[in-house]
Order: structure tokens, then sequence, then C-alpha cells
């Protein structure tokens, strides 16, 4: 089988099994760990029919091979090696610095969220192709849409909590319960009392008096919460007596996370991540549309240091506190232009492997997943992925100017369309367009072939 020939010879060139501490897998590469980089035979590696490109990030030699072919390459080499570990995270994050350690921590954390969220969007913009259209919906009809759609985002702690304490060390369960405290339907909405709709819940300590209100939708206090979370319950269980870990542990770690939850923690985060929302709103509402092209342009340079799991938070807290996410039109528009500029190498490039093989790296980019594009394709010859740039920042001029925001997250470019039906979808798609068009010229005007 190709796949098996495939991960025959990148065991062949990477210095063999010995020299392999670690192998994983994402999307759409297959990540290793090396005890010696010296060993690796970059340029045998890309000529393997299947490999589309090749870098070193994060102390990994990432190896893009596709969606799909990527989980059987895996396989292969999980089946021909002896010994190797499948989990790197632990060595990966040796090498790491601490920017990237955040980075790769968030990624983890909203990795099994995203497809509820996905699905959320998907709910919501459903609902807003209906009302478009003007569909009578009854009352009970439109109550039981809300519950689909909104659900997910007022427990939105919940979810966090369950992700980061398992991610943690601790009890993904007691996650969970600390979430839904944050939420309590018995503590004001913070959001409600920042627009003066409610009162926080008042109390007073040593004649100091304290602000109380729930963190619904809310994602830096979780995060942080749960953390201390797990980090307490794996103290307690080292100093609670056996016979009493059952009762005991539990009990002190919810007391503990919540108390200093909703009173020091929660606080001192909402008002940071305010502050960071505040900023990054800011920067997208520059006048003339020029906060958005400088978002634009750089989102896709944002996605090779790896920090765009970070703005997955961003994004999250911008729908939660908004109702919509203008960043997702941003970041569609950005990703269409390094589509548009991987496209036009494909059409210049006179070798047919080559071609071929561009065109695979292409493809995924219309589904929104730009590594096989960037590292495979426009990075590697430099210029493209410059010109693509440019036109993500045109894009996103555009995408400012006429206000174009998501009703949800997570999907992007094709797939993105359905966050836009609520009388969006022509913007959305001038938008892409714009971004696709741009880079495509400019690359295919510019670019020539004899710089590969």
């Amino acid at each position: 089988m190709k796949e098996r020939n495939v991960a025959s010879e990148i065991l062949k060139y990477v210095g063999g099994e010995d020299n392999i501490t670690s192998v994983e897998h994402c999307a759409t590469r297959l990540r290793l760990v090396l005890n010696d980089k010296k060993k690796v035979d970059d340029k045998a590696i890309e000529k393997i029919d299947g490999v589309k490109g090749l870098f070193y990030s994060s102390g990994q030699f990432q190896i893009i091979l596709g969606t799909g072919f990527v989980n059987k390459v895996y396989n292969e080499v999980i089946k021909q090696t002896q010994g190797v570990e499948n989990d790197n995270k632990a060595e990966v994050y040796k090498n790491m610095s601490l920017l990237q350690k955040i980075s790769r921590t968030l990624g983890d954390v909203f990795l099994p969220i995203i497809p509820i969220l996905v699905a959320t969007g998907l709910f919501m913009g459903l609902r807003g192709l209906f009302l478009e259209l003007d569909f009578n919906i009854p009352d009970n009809l439109l109550t039981l849409s809300q519950v689909l759609t909104d659900t997910a985002f007022a427990f939105l702690p919940a979810l966090v909590g369950y992700s980061v304490v398992k991610k943690f060390g601790g009890s993904p369960i007691v996650g969970i319960v600390v979430g839904l405290m944050l939420v309590a339907p018995q503590l004001p909405n913070a959001h409600a009392v920042g627009r003066g709709d409610a009162d926080p819940l008042m109390l007073s300590l040593f004649g100091i008096p304290l602000p109380v209100v729930g963190f619904q939708g809310s994602v830096l206090p979780a995060i942080v919460v749960s953390i201390a979370t797990a980090k307490i319950e794996q103290r307690l269980r080292k100093i609670v007596p056996d016979f009493l870990d059952l009762i005991v542990t539990p009990f002190l770690t919810l007391l503990i996370s919540v108390v200093t939850g909703l009173i020091v923690i929660g606080p001192i985060m909402h008002v940071v991540e305010g502050q960071i929302l505040s900023g990054f709103e800011w920067l997208m509402s520059v006048p003339f549309g020029i906060g958005g092209a400088i978002v634009g342009g750089l989102q896709q340079v944002v996605v090779i240091t790896g920090l765009h799991h970070a703005l997955r938070a961003l994004e999250i807290d911008l729908l939660a506190s908004t109702g919509a996410n203008a960043f997702n039109a941003l970041s569609s528009g950005a990703i269409a232009a390094q589509a548009g500029a991987a496209l036009a190498v494909v059409l210049k490039t006179k070798n047919l492997k080559k071609r071929s093989l561009y065109l695979t790296s292409t493809f995924p980019a219309f589904f929104g997943i730009t590594e096989p594009a960037i590292f495979g394709v426009n990075l590697r010859l430099v210029k493209p992925f410059m010109f693509g740039c440019v036109g993500g920042a045109a894009a996103g001029l555009f995408s400012s100017l006429v206000g174009l925001q998501a009703n949800g997250l997570a999907i992007t470019m094709i797939p993105g369309m359905l966050l836009y039906l609520d009388g969006q979808l022509l913007q959305y798609m001038i938008a892409l367009l714009i971004g696709l068009v741009t880079a495509f010229v400019l690359t295919y005007v510019f670019y020539k072939y004899e710089d590969n």
C-alpha cells in the first residue's frame, strides 16, 4: 500500500526508529520528535511520493501529508516501530518557548470543544436562513432553536472546565461542576452587570465589599479557575488520607476553587479578558477598514507560529459577549488569499509532478485548512505567501468596511458560508473572491517558475 511505502521511507530518511523519540499527527501533518536532526535527509523526504512539504516547528519535525492520508501513514509508522511513544506532548513542551506553550495548551484545551461550537454555529446559520427567508416559525419551535443555539455558549465555562481539568491531570467531572458553578443561575450575568441591566451579588469580607457575578460565556476566567482546580485536587490527593479521599478531596476542591474563582481569580481574569477583547475589537474597528486590513494581512503569519490557537479564545469571547464574530470573516479572507496564491503557483508550475503535488496541497484551503498550502507551496516559495498576505489584507479591508460578521466560529471558507445566512452571504462571498483574486493575480504576474 502507498501509506506503507511512505511510512517506510520516512522512517528510513529520518534516521531510523532509534532517532525517533515520539510521534503523533494532526489533521494534515505527521509530527516527530527526533533525537538528532543531523540524521534527517530533508531532500530525500521531500521527494517521497505523497509528501507535500516539511518543516521544523516547536521542537517537532513536521511532514505534511494531507487530510486522511496522514492518518494512514501514522498508523503504518506505529506498526513499523517498536516502543515509540504515541503521545509526544511532554517531549514537545520541553522545546517550546513560554508563548508557544501557552498557544499549544489553548489548542489542546479547545480541540475537544470545537465540534460542539461548530454544530452550534451551524444551528445558528440554519436558523438565520429560515428567519431571513421569512419562514413562519412557531414560537415553541423558535424556543427549541434557541436551546440548540444558546446552550453551548451559556454553559461554555463548564465545557472549558472539563477540557482544562482533564488536560492538567484532574478529574474532568470536577471541572464540569466548577464550570457550572461559575454560571449558576443564582449569579447575575457579568455582561448584564456591565451594561447596568443587573446588580452584582454583594458580599463582605473583613468589611471590604466584594461584588460577585457569574461568568456566562467567558473563557479566561474559566481557564484559570480550572487550572487552579486541577492543581488543588492533585495537591489534596497527596495529603488527604486514602480513607477520606472520596469525601474530603472533592469537597475541598470545589469549595476552594469556587470561592477563589468567584472572589479572586474570576474578577481579575474578567478584567484582563475585557482589556484583551477591547484591544482586539479596537484594532478591527480602526476607521476606513485599516484595522481589518492589518488583521487580515497578518492572520496567516500567526498560523505559521501556531499562535492562532490563542485567537480561538478571543473568537469565543467576541461571540459570547457581542453575539457576532468579525474575526471569522477576516480569517476566511486570509485563507482564501493563500488558496488563490497557491492556485496561481499550480497554474504556473511546468513540472507535472510538482503541479499535482501543489494542487493537492491547495485543495484543503478551500475548506479552511491552510497548512498544506502554506508549508507545501506558498511559504517555501516566499513570494506567493507574501502575495497571499496582501490578498488577506485586501479582503480584510472590504470585510471591515461592510461590517461583515459571522454568527458562529470554527468553520471558514466554503463551510463558513453557513455562518452568514442571516443576510451577509453575498458580502462574505465577495470578501473571499477579493482575497483569492488579489493573491492569484499578484502571484500569477510576479511569481516566476524559475524561482521554484
